[in-house]
């Protein structure tokens, strides 16, 4: 059984900043990428960040620049430093492990 814990979230104001933390356990081989996804209100979920094994990096269009992605896939924890949020970035972020597990998730309100 595998299982993804994400934590962090919470409301912030326009400008401000979160860190979302996530952490698996359970029966899984090997990690060989973490994700975070987010999905607003009436929207697809969509990619946010990933980070692969081999600490490779990538990010959407939208949050580059404004979001770092880090952690140790080895040990099966990765981080996303959110700064210089906007209210667009509103939305409930999960964490993705291999493609296939899914944390429940972690609500990121950033409203004044």
């Amino acid at each position: 059984q595998v299982q993804v814990v994400e934590s962090g979230g919470g409301l912030v104001q326009p400008g401000g900043s979160l860190r979302l933390s996530c952490a698996a356990s359970g029966s899984i081989f090997k990690i060989n990428v973490m994700n975070w996804y987010r999905q607003a209100p009436g929207k697809q979920r969509e990619l946010v960040a990933g980070i692969t094994s081999g600490g490779n990096t990538n990010y959407a269009a939208s949050v580059k620049g404004r979001f770092i992605i880090s952690g140790d896939v080895a040990e099966r924890t990765v981080y996303l430093q959110m700064n210089s949020l906007k209210p667009e970035d509103t939305a409930v972020y999960y964490c993705n492990i291999n493609g296939a597990y899914w944390g429940q998730g972690t609500q990121v309100t950033v409203s004044s």
